[in-house]
């Protein structure tokens, strides 16, 4: 009898303990009383019959997506131990494990391989001197041998200004290591096609950074219809793919800024004159910025982003109509009177009028002293004349003449100009005023026949354009293909 009450107490201790510690799904979570009877698995795991149709179920779809789901499963095995897994699902695993683990290694690789650079420009080490940063300007960009000189000695000023302070004594302490150096903001003058705009673009592309253009004239004072000043740096970030810290040391150029010059006769609010400029102080000077992310202006519906403009290089270019007269009158009232004096009609046929452009004449044309004191590198650009045509239709590396040769070249035909040609098309372009635009309309105007002519007809070798031609009294001397 004490055998059998032994016994049944031991059989009732085993039931207690078993309901002590209530089985839960692990997918669903419900427990066993409330689910029926579970599955048991490897490892403990249990799952209620409900969510195993379910599983069982979507196989058909995608067995490796649903069993990958499960939490607690690595191993497809443990489930069907007969079923061959892919490479791709086991290699999928292995990184999953690795990324689980912590692997070191493999992160430090993704950080080096993901790792925000300038561009090029990762120290002091990889920026390249002023002169070479002008040999590289001489082969896309004609002439402006001053303009040259000056922005390759600003951005080479600026990006030492930004790694200076790798440069700092180590050892032995200097006084000079707690000097800091502003900013090297530059304004270019200029008239219409005289190459701002492509100097700037050359020297981002040397240089490897983003690059933002911007036109001052869609620019308004914050709460009018209109982009809002922190859209310069939308414009840049988005240019860097979103890369903060690589927008940080990028290049903003904001083309026509002249068009925000103060309204001399106001009878109204001026929202994109003087305001423009005030709101711009805070960007050209450094400042924490908060900048709306894919948009012009602010809302409670777009992202929003800090950054530093520090370390961004604005550039701000404007053609400035009618300020050559600014610096006639200052020029001819400095001038003095009698026989050694000079003559304004000297200052009218003076080509490099706007060589002579201060801060006074800038203050004059309307713009605020504020503004002009955060762009301390002024200077201008010369205007184009007819020997400067004909250098930029042959010697930079993308001339619009070498274009054409590539492109007749693909259809087997030589295209070449004689001396006459260049001369004919530079008459033409310095009639139009326009800059270095109007040789591209030029071009597509007496290459229009040409360009459709030369695909029909197999036998043509070779084209060679005339001033005749361009003039409208002749033709192009067209070869056949043999012909000497």
């Amino acid at each position: 009898m004490s055998d059998n009450n032994n016994n049944n107490n031991n059989n009732n201790n085993n039931d207690n303990n078993e309901n002590e510690y209530e089985k839960y799904c692990y997918m669903c979570k419900r427990s066993e009383s409330q689910a029926g009877k579970l599955i048991t698995f490897a490892k403990g795991m249990s799952v209620c019959a409900d969510c195993m149709n379910k599983t069982l179920n979507s196989l058909t779809n995608n067995p490796f997506t649903i069993l990958g789901n499960i939490p607690g499963i690595d191993n497809l095995n443990m489930v069907f131990p007969n079923m061959d897994i892919p490479e791709s699902q086991k290699l999928k695993r292995r990184q999953a494990k690795k990324r689980a683990a912590g692997d070191e290694a493999a992160e430090n690789a993704d950080n080096s391989s993901e790792s925000v650079s300038t561009g090029k420009i990762k120290s002091l080490k990889d920026l390249p001197a002023p002169h070479d940063i002008k040999k590289m300007l001489d082969l896309d960009v004609v002439g402006q041998e001053k303009a040259k000189k000056v922005i390759s000695v600003a951005v080479y000023n600026h990006y030492k200004r930004v790694f200076s302070d790798e440069t700092k004594t180590k050892n032995t302490p200097d006084e000079l290591d707690n000097v800091e150096i502003e900013k090297s903001n530059m304004l270019m003058v200029g008239p219409t096609g005289c190459g701002k705009t492509y100097l700037v673009k050359t020297i981002a592309k040397i240089l490897d950074v983003p690059l933002a253009i911007t036109d001052a004239t869609s620019l308004t004072e914050a709460g009018y219809i209109g982009d809002d000043v922190e859209s310069v740096l939308s414009k840049l970030l988005a240019a860097a793919g979103n890369d903060v810290e690589r927008a940080e040391h990028g290049i903003v150029f904001i083309d026509e800024i002249d068009k925000i010059a103060k309204k001399q006769e106001q009878r109204s609010r001026d929202v994109s004159g003087e305001a423009v400029q005030q709101g711009l102080l805070k960007l050209l000077e450094g400042s924490e910025v908060e900048v709306p992310v894919g948009s012009g202006s602010k809302n409670a519906m777009t992202p929003t982003t800090m950054m530093d403009t520090t370390n961004i290089l604005f550039i701000c270019g404007g053609a400035f109509p009618d300020i050559e007269d600014i610096i006639k009158e200052r020029l001819s009232a400095q001038s003095s009177m009698g026989f050694g004096a000079s003559l304004r009609s000297e200052l009218d046929n003076d080509t490099a009028l706007l060589s002579h452009v201060t801060t006074d004449d800038l203050r004059a044309f309307g713009m605020i002293p504020e503004f002009i004191g955060r762009l301390p590198v002024i200077f201008a650009l010369d205007a184009l004349d007819k020997e400067m045509y004909q250098r930029i239709l042959k010697e930079p590396r993308n001339a619009i003449v070498k274009q054409y040769q590539k492109l007749l070249r693909l259809d087997e035909v030589k295209l070449e100009f004689d001396d006459s040609a260049y001369e004919a098309i530079a008459e033409k372009a310095a009639e139009r005023k326009t800059g270095a635009r109007a040789l591209r309309s030029i071009m597509e105007e007496f290459m229009l026949d040409i360009m459709y002519m030369v695909p029909r007809d197999d036998t043509i070798g070779s084209v060679t354009i005339t001033g005749d031609y361009i003039r409208g009294k002749g033709s192009p001397i067209i070869k056949l293909r043999g012909q000497d």
